[in-house]
Parts: structure tokens; sequence; C-alpha cells
């Protein structure tokens, strides 16, 4: 009897399989450390506890995008191994702050699946949730996700492609219970730029860019525990390692700082699209355009609606060609809610 794991193919998921995740992960102040060594972050929010403690909450928690990436690194043995291309997400919600101390947990649930003209290859779409020790939902999302077939021959399955929100509404953002903007240290923030100082339609160059190295690579994807054969197995991809997408959307996220460093907490993710790969020795640099604008019963929050563009080069704000289709040197679109004190 094989005792290892050779991941599952397209032909090993059912709509409705229910996949529970292994390895709980208790995560630290070392997280936060190493996630502040990789990417360019320094929110105030996710660097200081006596920040934090001003904005109402009981210390500084650990970084959303941390929660997103532990939450997501638990799913790969069961979703991505095989995996193509992580092609989409939807309905993401951040539920609960994480605090050093937390332990997580994840499991996904197949909502959709959708077999490729080629044969050799199939969409799955997961429903994945995280939850703390306490069994308190932290964030859930849906993503769609490439896999390969392992035999083409095998009968494609019924399709079914679920329906999902192409925009969360307000409504549906969870506020961190406490959160409080109306003391808000600017200063300390390191910028002036409130809520109601940004515009629909409004476009911010990031400026700044960060080469992607083979090493930092390696090891976030290694520290999230993702196991995806195209970032690490070069027999994958000859051309090149893969750079997990989720460390294309830190660092965009990080370098929007510079612009947008008061949109402090991400709540929702509308859609994002990892649209050309990136590779080691890419430089990314990042702008932004703000889509809408929320109010919240929580005092002095405001949320907004960002898209987030991370690029390898090529001009900002410059998206799509003639033919529609993403310029080449475009690397991620992300659509997301974050809050910012008004």
């Amino acid at each position: 009897m094989a005792k290892t794991n050779a991941g599952r193919f397209f032909e090993d998921y059912a709509v409705g399989d229910v996949l529970t995740h292994a390895v709980p992960r208790t995560v630290s102040g070392g997280e936060r450390a190493l996630y502040h060594a990789l990417y360019p972050a320094r929110h105030a929010l996710f660097s200081s506890d006596e920040f934090a403690r001003s904005c109402g909450l009981p210390a500084s928690p650990l970084d959303d995008l941390v929660t997103f990436h532990v939450v997501f690194g638990k799913t790969v043995p069961d979703v991505s191994l095989n995996a193509v291309a992580n092609l989409g997400y939807a309905e993401g919600r951040w539920l609960h702050p994480v605090y050093p101390g937390d332990t997580l947990v994840s499991q996904s649930e197949v909502i959709g699946l959708k077999q490729n003209s080629n044969g050799k290859t199939g969409v799955v779409y997961v429903r994945t949730t995280g939850r703390n020790q306490h069994g308190t939902p932290v964030m859930d999302y849906c993503r769609w996700v490439m896999v390969r077939k392992k035999d083409p021959a095998a009968p494609a399955p019924d399709t079914v492609v679920p329906t999902l929100k192409p925009v969360l509404d307000p409504a549906d953002l969870v506020i961190p219970e406490g959160l409080d903007f109306t003391g808000y240290d600017f200063a300390q923030a390191g910028e002036p730029h409130r809520w109601g100082d940004y515009e629909v339609g409004e476009t911010i160059d990031h400026v700044d860019g960060v080469t992607v190295e083979e090493a930092e690579h390696m090891m976030a994807t290694r520290l999230w525990q993702n196991t995806a054969k195209v970032h690490f197995d070069l027999t994958q991809r000859p051309e090149g390692r893969l750079i997990y997408g989720g460390h294309v959307i830190s660092m965009a996220r990080a370098l929007s700082f510079n612009g947008l460093a008061n949109a402090q907490m991400i709540v929702g993710l509308n859609a994002g699209a990892h649209a050309n790969p990136c590779l080691a020795g890419d430089t990314i640099r990042a702008w932004s355009e703000v889509l809408d604008k929320a109010e919240t019963a929580a005092p002095g929050v405001g949320a907004i609606r960002l898209r987030l563009v991370a690029t390898k080069g090529g001009a900002p704000f410059d998206l799509r060609g003639e033919d529609g289709r993403y310029k080449p040197e475009v690397l991620l679109d992300l659509d997301y809610w974050a809050l910012m004190p008004i």
C-alpha cells in the first residue's frame, strides 16, 4: 500500500467533497518578523501593539495576508499540488483578527468542476474556511485552480460552475470588534491622507519597485508550507520556478503603503487574477485605483474598495491591450476592500 501522497488530480474531485487539511499551525511573532523581512510591510496597525490599542484592539494582530497565506498554504496538498495555475479568487472575507499564539486550521468544500476542452486539465472551484483554536472562522474565500488530469481518458464530470458575487457588498464586510479610528494618529501611521481625501476613479502610482529573488521566494513559500510543485521543482517549468502568487500579492500590498499608508486592514477580497507568471529576477511595481467607498458602523472607520495591480514593467495604469487581454507585463489584478480612518 502506497504511503506517499501524489496529490489529487482533476478526476479525483467531486462537487460536495469536504477536504479537511493538515496540519494545524500555531502562529507567533516569528511569522510577523519574517513577513516584515520578506516584504516592505509597515502598516502601523500590524507593527505596533500601542498603535493597535489606540485603535481599540487588544494588541497588534498579524498582517491580514499572514492569515491568508497560512490558511491558503494548508489547502495546497489537497487542492493545488498538481495545479497548472491558480486562476482567481472571489468572496474573500477576513472574519476575525489573528493574534500571536492562535492556531489555525483550514477546510475546503468543492463547489464546482469544469473540464477544459483539451481533456488534459480541468478547473476546480473550492470554498475555503480558516478557523482558530476556538473554532471561530478567521477568514473564508473561494478560488479556482486549473489542475492536471492523471488519465486524459477519464470521463469528464458534469460541469458545475458556481455563481459567485463579483463584488462584496459593504454590508458583507466584518469590522473587527472594538475597532475605533476616532483617535487615529496620522503622524505615527506615516501619511495624512484619510478616507475623505480619496475619490472614486483616482489612481495612485506607488513608485517603488522590488526585484524578486529566488532565496526570498523559496523562504516565503516554505514559511507558508505551500508544497505546490511549480514553486520548487524546475522540471515542472524549465523556464524557472513559478513565484507563488501570494508572494506577488504581499509584495504589491506592501508597496502600496506609499500612497495608501492608512488603508490599514484588508477585510474583503472581491476578485483576483494572476494575469501572467512571475519568475525570479522580475521587478515588481504596483499601482492602485479607487473603485468605491462606503461608510461603516464602526466609529471613525470607512471602507475603501481598491484595485491593486502589480506589474513587471510598462507604464502605470496600463492594464489591457486593444484585444482586451492583460498586457504581458501585468502580474496581478486584485480587487479588495480595506478599512481607513474617516
